[in-house]
């Protein structure tokens, strides 16, 4: 394990409600283009890889495949074992899962490679459990980041805070770009064939303390740097977030924050 997915394992420890109600919400917009990516059907056996509360691995279950679900957080376990009591969800992290070669027809992978210490490695294990010409598909937030994504991040730095240095940055021989050709190269170099990658927009709606609370329960690396400062800090984030929210906000009182991913699949 890594400095950054020990650094993950605390951040993410407990938060699983709190992210359900917050930006787990947002993560869900292209769990339908992700399925579809990975060719998830009725009969097909999916792996949902970082299945955190279980959207995915819900959406799948709908279309009537037969889903397994991982995730590396017990709490993220517990509560998608609850939601989706048709699939079997297991605690197991990468880049190491508990699974023989090729039992997969597909696996798919939500925003989670922006979790893990070694995206490569991590992609090359899902490319060993599912079969040969089985498909994999991922998602990861785009750079640069949509208007939406760095409002937090902006009252952050209005606020004169900073990401604390306990939080490690990923190793940079581990990084690669946050970009289509970045995602493409690194299904590629991981042993996938036929890599492709396109972008995902959307306006994501929420309420204005929705989106703050997500920050101020401790939701990843935003919420751990809120979480980090001093009371008086964090209540000047919180003015510098309403402030800036103005930018977004709609006639029925709702923010709209636009979003940016990249949703890329490769096969074995």
């Amino acid at each position: 394990m890594t400095d950054f997915d020990a650094s993950e394992r605390r951040i993410w420890a407990g938060r699983a409600t709190a992210y359900a109600d917050s930006f787990g919400k947002v993560c869900a917009h292209p769990v339908p283009q992700l399925l579809d990516a990975a060719r998830v059907r009725e009969g097909v056996r999916v792996l949902d890889v970082g299945t955190g509360t279980g959207t995915v691995a819900a959406a799948a279950c709908a279309r009537g495949a037969r889903v397994t679900g991982v995730d590396a957080e017990i709490s993220m376990v517990e509560l998608a074992a609850r939601s989706v009591p048709s699939a079997e969800i297991h605690l197991a992290e990468l880049p190491r899962l508990p699974f023989s070669e090729g039992l997969f027809d597909a696996v798919t992978a939500n925003f989670v490679l922006h979790h893990v210490g070694r995206p490569e490695a991590a992609l090359a294990e899902l490319r060993r459990v599912v079969r040969p010409g089985g498909w994999i598909a991922v998602t990861i937030w785009a750079v640069p980041a949509a208007a939406g994504q760095t409002l937090l991040g902006r009252a952050v730095e209005a606020a004169g805070a900073s990401r604390p240095s306990h939080l490690p940055a990923l190793a940079a021989e581990d990084d690669f770009p946050r970009t289509g050709a970045g995602l493409t190269d690194l299904l590629t170099s991981a042993g996938l064939k036929d890599a492709v990658c396109e972008p995902l927009h959307w306006n994501h709606i929420a309420g204005a303390e929705e989106w703050w609370r997500g920050a101020a329960d401790g939701i990843g690396t935003i919420g751990r740097t809120v979480l980090s400062q001093p009371d008086h800090v964090r209540a000047e984030i919180e003015r510098h977030f309403l402030r800036l929210s103005a930018e977004f906000s709609t006639p029925e009182g709702q923010l709209a924050l636009p979003h940016s991913a990249l949703l890329a699949r490769g096969r074995r």
